[in-house]
């Protein structure tokens, strides 16, 4: 039986996961749970699980928590320390990173300095300290397995091939809910318009990062570091079916993908079973019923920010965690009426602009790059409200 913490667990790669362990209870014990701000679902959570220990990012919130779970055996704990704490917990031997945003760097490579391997599933720590985290992972002698789609997919092709033989990587996406939206309309877009995705079912950060596409250009930079491929090698399709979840390319011309239905308990379960697989009961892939699956490239005019996650990376250093960090101020703002769907991407390349990007060398680097961007994005953000 594996020992898991999940951080997130109240989101939808939380629960997911949570539905995996309730599935298979002989294969998986959990031991840690943190969570936002939704401290009813964590409490009903503890009682479903029993984990030793939880927590939640405000002493606040833990607050609530403790009121609800009264008798229950579980040590509540906040802050950023309380955060690392769970990620950190002895007993564990695998951490579900899935907390939303760069708030999931810290716990993530506090889990990984205490020897966890990590189901990776929030983008954010590798594009923000990528290269930090893989050396730690090294040295530790612990492996972060990818939980997006796509990236699973890219490991799952890799498996039992040699890196230097691989030609690209291919990253599928699905255009989001306003690939077909023209130009000039894009900036009237709501935001209720902006997360009615076709084909998955996320939280409203990343679906809006997906109709921006860049969840694309996060995804080119993470995988940068999860495969040791430079961008050069790394292209991105639309594939609006969400079928093939993505491909490589070796030398000899040949392609390897992973195709599924639209389902994250598939990758979540082979990152928490790897190397084995779990008898999930879902809905087998029917390809007669779909028919046909299109391709075709992507719009960076139309989309600029997947071209930014691509500049970001050619800059290097501190570029990546400073447009991670712009982003989110963004999409915070836009989800809140604060901006136009088009300003999301106007302000992360004027905060990219003014960036002086250093050389990722510390945590503190990382972490002091993402304050200064979202303080000047906050910036502009009050800039255009005004």
């Amino acid at each position: 039986m594996k020992s898991i913490v999940i951080m997130g667990s109240t989101g939808s790669i939380g629960t997911n996961t949570l539905d995996i362990v309730e599935r298979f209870p002989e294969e998986f014990r959990v031991v840690g749970l943190t969570a936002g701000n939704n401290d009813e679902m964590l409490a009903e959570q503890i009682r479903r699980f029993h984990p030793l220990a939880v927590a939640m990012p405000t002493e606040s919130g833990a607050a609530r928590l403790k009121q609800r779970c009264g008798g229950q055996p579980v040590e509540i704990l906040s802050g950023p320390e309380g955060l690392a704490a769970v990620a950190s917990l002895p007993e564990a031997e695998l951490v579900v990173s899935a907390i939303v945003g760069g708030a999931g760097l810290v716990p993530t490579l506090a889990a990984i300095r205490s020897k966890k391997h990590i189901a990776l599933a929030n983008k954010e720590p590798m594009v923000m300290a990528g290269q930090l985290m893989q050396e730690e992972a090294r040295r530790q002698g612990v492996r972060i397995f990818p939980v997006d789609s796509e990236h699973s997919a890219i490991f799952q092709s890799l498996e039992g091939h040699r890196i230097k033989d691989v030609r690209r990587l291919i990253l599928t996406a699905s255009g989001g809910a306003l690939w077909n939206v023209p130009k000039e309309q894009l900036q009237d877009v709501t935001p209720e318009r902006a997360l009615q995705h076709p084909n998955w079912k996320m939280g409203a950060k990343i679906t809006i990062d997906s109709a921006t596409l860049m969840n694309k250009g996060l995804e080119v930079v993470e995988a940068r570091w999860l495969f040791d491929i430079p961008e050069s090698r790394i292209d991105v399709l639309i594939h609006r079916e969400s079928i093939i979840h993505s491909l490589v390319e070796y030398e000899d011309r040949s392609m390897i993908s992973q195709l599924g239905l639209p389902d994250m308990r598939t990758p979540i379960s082979y990152a928490l079973r790897y190397p084995d697989r779990l008898p999930l009961d879902l809905p087998s892939l029917d390809l007669t019923e779909i028919g046909t699956l299109t391709f075709c490239k992507p719009d960076h005019d139309r989309f600029p920010c997947l071209r930014l996650g691509y500049e970001s990376l050619r800059i290097g250093g501190t570029m990546p965690a400073a447009m991670n960090a712009a982003n989110e101020i963004a999409v915070d703002a836009f989800l809140n009426g604060g901006i136009r769907f088009t300003d999301i991407s106007d302000i992360i390349q004027s905060t990219m602009q003014t960036h002086v990007p250093q050389a990722v060398r510390s945590l503190e680097a990382a972490l002091e790059a993402d304050r200064w961007a979202r303080e000047k994005a906050d910036s502009l953000v009050h800039a255009l409200a005004r």
